[in-house]
C-alpha cells in the first residue's frame, strides 16, 4: 500500500500508458542471493527487450546512412534497459521483499521504459539530490563534470543517466511513493518507497 499524500514527482511524470501498440514487463527477484548469481543475465534480459522491441521497425538502412532504423532502436533498447535495470537492482532495499520491474510500452514515435524498485529513506535522499541537480543545471557541464569525476575514480553512479540523456535524447521523470503498509515496515524511519523511473525515447 502507498500514500498518495507524500508522494513527489520530478519531471513530467505521467504512467498513464494507453494506447500504446505493444507492451512488456520483466520482473526480477530482489533476494541476495540471486541478485549476486544473475548479475550478469541483465544484460541478457536488456538485449532480449531490444530485440524484442527492434522487431516492430524497419530492417531496411536508410539512404543517408548505412544503420537502419532496427539497429538503431535495438541498441538503444538494449542500452537504457540494461542501466534502468541494474540501478534498480542496485539500489532496492531487499527485506522488502518486493521485486524489481521493468516495463517497455511501444507507441507510434516512441518508446516508453518504466523501471520500479522499493529502496531505502537513504538512498531516496541520494537519488533526489542528484535529480534536483540535474534538473537545476547545465547538462552540457555536467555532463563533462561527471566525466571528468569518473575519470578520477569518482561519481560514476550517475553516469549512466546522463549518458542516457546525453546519447540518446531520453527523457527521464519520477515518481517517489512511500510504502505505508505495516506489513511490509513497522515505523517510519523505516518505510520503503516505491521508485517509479519513467524515461521516453523519442524513435
Amino acid at each position: 500500500m502507498t500514500d498518495t499524500h507524500l508522494t513527489q514527482t520530478y519531471g513530467d511524470f505521467s504512467d498513464d500508458f494507453s494506447g500504446g501498440e505493444e507492451y512488456l514487463t520483466l520482473s526480477f527477484s530482489p533476494n541476495l542471493a540471486a541478485r549476486k548469481r544473475r548479475w550478469g543475465n541483465y544484460g541478457l534480459s536488456a538485449d532480449f527487450l531490444g530485440d524484442y522491441f527492434a522487431a516492430f521497425f524497419p530492417g531496411e538502412a536508410d539512404c543517408d546512412s548505412p544503420i537502419n532504423q532496427r539497429d538503431t532502436v535495438k541498441a538503444a533498447v538494449s542500452y537504457i534497459a540494461n542501466e534502468l535495470i541494474e540501478n534498480a537492482v542496485k539500489y532496492s532495499e531487499m527485506s522488502s521483499k518486493l521485486p524489481v520491474s521493468i516495463s517497455l510500452y511501444l507507441h507510434e514515435q516512441q518508446i516508453v521504459f518504466q523501471a520500479v524498485n522499493y529502496a531505502s529513506q537513504p538512498e531516496v535522499d541520494r537519488y533526489q539530490s542528484f535529480i534536483q541537480m540535474l534538473l537545476n543545471s547545465n547538462l552540457d557541464e555536467l555532463y563533462i563534470q561527471q566525466l571528468e569525476q569518473t575519470a578520477m575514480g569518482n561519481g560514476g553512479s550517475n553516469m549512466g543517466i546522463l549518458t542516457m540523456i546525453n546519447d540518446y535524447a531520453a527523457c527521464f521523470s519520477w515518481k517517489f511513493q512511500p510504502m505505508t503498509d505495516h506489513s511490509v515496515v513497522q515505523e517510519e524511519a523505516d518505510w520503503i518507497t516505491q521508485v517509479n523511473v519513467v524515461v521516453r525515447l523519442h524513435v
